[in-house]
């Protein structure tokens, strides 16, 4: 990732919906992935019901819906390679830690939390 210069905006996205229970995820990917081309320094955040967006072996053709999923392959190109997930959101969803992307980074809710705030803008979907 580029060294950032001082002024430089660093972007927070939180994800908190399930992957196919609404549009929020497949924005706040757009969003990263608009953000990575204008080379803004940007990270992901996955909590509550968002982070099954992060776990792997999803099916979405068995619901009849387009997969964006595949599109987090496309973070690396793009330099976003800061993604947290809150640990506190798997163990109360009983999801392992099986994702389909790499960079994950699990982190307790203290360290989700401040590693969130040293973001200067923070948008939530």
């Amino acid at each position: 990732m580029s060294a950032n210069k001082p002024g430089d905006k660093t972007i927070a996205l939180i994800n908190t919906q399930a992957p196919f229970s609404s549009a929020a995820g497949k924005e706040a990917l757009d969003t990263a992935l608009i953000f990575g081309s204008y080379e803004q320094a940007t990270s992901l955040f996955f909590l509550g019901d968002g982070v099954f967006q992060v776990i792997g072996d999803q099916k979405a053709s068995t619901i009849d819906i387009k997969d964006y999923l595949k599109t987090f392959s496309a973070l690396e190109f793009y330099d976003i390679e800061n993604i947290y997930v809150c640990q506190q959101s798997l163990v109360e969803r009983n999801l392992p830690e099986n994702f389909h992307i790499s960079n994950v980074q699990v982190l307790s809710n203290e360290a989700f939390s401040q590693r969130l705030h040293q973001h200067n803008v923070i948008y939530r979907f």
